[in-house]
């Protein structure tokens, strides 16, 4: 017995949404945000210089991206020597909390789409979840 399609209760599951921590005065935020939209996708625009991460928040696009979070730090930014995050001893708990309460030690942009994750540098990385 063949059933037509039209009989049946198809559901399809919508693309989980795609999120973009951008700082839309980096060259490369700019760039990513705007592979995103050629795709054809209306990501949501983290702004995370005026809305930090919070701590558990940080804490989960860390395991997504799949790097501790020394790995995320912006180096070159006056916070970093300031704080001494160049210390080893420094614990990941508390290189989190530095980059929560310093938002311009997060290296940018990051892209999240499920539960996968990838840093816009270059912005080419970016085409992985798309």
């Amino acid at each position: 017995m063949l059933i037509c399609c039209a009989e049946k209760n198809h559901t399809q599951r919508a693309k989980p949404p795609v999120k973009i921590y951008h700082n839309p005065k980096c060259s490369k935020s700019r760039q990513t945000l705007a592979l995103i939209e050629a795709a054809g996708i209306e990501p949501e625009i983290v702004l995370y210089l005026q809305s930090p991460p919070s701590k558990s928040e940080l804490a989960a696009v860390l395991k997504q991206l799949g790097i501790p979070a020394r790995g995320l730090l912006r180096k070159g930014e006056d916070e970093y020597k300031s704080l001494n995050l160049a210390d080893p001893g420094k614990s990941e708990a508390e290189i989190i909390a530095a980059m929560c309460s310093h938002p311009r030690l997060i290296e940018r942009p990051i892209v999240v789409e499920g539960g996968r994750a990838v840093l816009g540098r270059p912005p080419e990385n970016v085409q992985a979840l798309l």
